[in-house]
């Protein structure tokens, strides 16, 4: 079948034109010695700084500890504190040598009080050993594309060979922020967990200022190091929007996130165009039994777009239909551009099957209908 390109520029009647021209548009800069936010859907890059530059992260290594246990432990199942995991030097949540506590509640104390003792209790379980452990972390972060990230822990204590840039943890902060359990607890200011031996309960209380402070905050993790300075990994949410960032040895961590958020807030929103099923035309069938075909959305189309640029659709899809038909068949593609750079893309679909007459089929009809006459 003979495809055509239908290219259609979607003026928005908003104020962003006019607004970018008066006022010009956002720019960017960090203090950080490395940055990143991108878009948390799509992992768009909305705006970099020295992105891609291997340096320690401190304890948002915990991000990635986390989403090993998410993957491969069961949150009920129990976690017991070992003589490497007791004791350990940093942040703890005080585990006790042979203290248990369920997945689930390590993992609370990790990524709120950023517990390193609770790091290790969750490294062995999951991986049998540190080490063990670690090669599977580098190598899970691998597969999310990170190209230029090396565990040696599992809490973030320096060692030289341990670690990752702003681009791959920001990768890994994404693909953590898809676990349901993951985003409630770095999205919680404070919360209990079991302390065996006592009569109350550990309270845990989060170190990111940013939950309470910046409107639409949703997490994520705090870390700190002398060889590392301060890192932070943010995100928040607004009109169906939601950013994700790094920074890396960074002394204005908060403010710093909060500029970059309020920039990309700025300067990107969220379009929803299309909704799953949206007819995009109805196509002639050529000798076919019906007169023509639905070409509907395969899903919801949209994406994150400069509030100054127009995106504009591409529609690929044949002239006519030529032959049979099934229903969810492609057919073509839609593709929403910013300039030449694709945003988001969906098949065009058959909405029904759609049978073209041959010389048996006609012959049957005709029986058929002779029949019943």
């Amino acid at each position: 079948m003979k495809k055509r390109i239908i290219c259609l520029l979607l003026v928005l009647f908003t104020p962003f034109a006019a607004l970018a021209e008066e006022e010009g548009e956002e720019v960017f800069s960090s203090s950080a010695k490395a940055a990143i936010l991108i878009d948390g859907a799509s992992g768009r890059i909305l705006y970099e700084d020295n992105a891609h530059q291997a340096l320690p992260m401190a304890s948002t290594t915990k991000v990635m500890t986390a989403l090993m246990a998410l993957e491969y432990g069961k949150l009920e199942e129990k976690v017991t504190t070992g003589k490497n995991a007791f004791g350990v030097p940093g942040t703890s949540i005080y585990l006790s040598l042979g203290e248990t506590l369920v997945l689930r509640d390590m993992l609370y104390g990790l990524l709120l009080s950023s517990g390193n003792d609770a790091a290790v209790a969750i490294a062995e379980h999951i991986g049998g050993t540190v080490e063990g452990f670690c090669e599977r972390m580098t190598a899970r972060a691998k597969e999310l594309g990170c190209e230029n990230t090396v565990f040696k822990n599992p809490h973030g204590l320096p060692n030289s060979e341990h670690h990752t840039t702003a681009y791959d943890l920001a990768l890994i902060a994404r693909e953590a922020m898809t676990h349901k359990l993951f985003r409630t607890i770095v999205g919680t200011e404070k919360a209990r967990i079991p302390w065996e031996g006592h009569s109350y309960d550990r309270v845990l209380n989060n170190k990111n200022r940013l939950l309470s402070d910046y409107e639409g905050a949703t997490g994520i993790k705090t870390g700190y190091t002398k060889a590392a300075g301060r890192c932070l990994v943010f995100s928040a949410q607004r009109e169906g929007m939601e950013v994700i960032g790094v920074v890396l040895n960074c002394g204005d961590w908060f403010n710093e996130a909060e500029k970059m958020m309020n920039g990309g807030f700025e300067t990107y929103r969220f379009i929803s165009f299309l909704k799953k099923g949206s007819l995009i035309e109805t196509l002639h069938v050529k000798d076919g039994e019906a007169d023509g075909l639905g070409a509907i959305l395969s899903k919801d189309l949209g994406g994150v777009f400069k509030k100054t640029e127009p995106p504009l659709l591409k529609i690929e899809l044949p002239d006519e239909i030529t032959g049979d038909v099934e229903q969810g068949e492609s057919l073509g593609l839609a593709g929403l551009y910013e300039g030449d750079v694709l945003i988001d893309e969906a098949a065009i679909v058959a909405k029904e099957t759609v049978k073209t007459r041959t010389f048996r089929r006609n012959l049957e009809r005709t029986r058929e209908n002779w029949f019943w006459n």
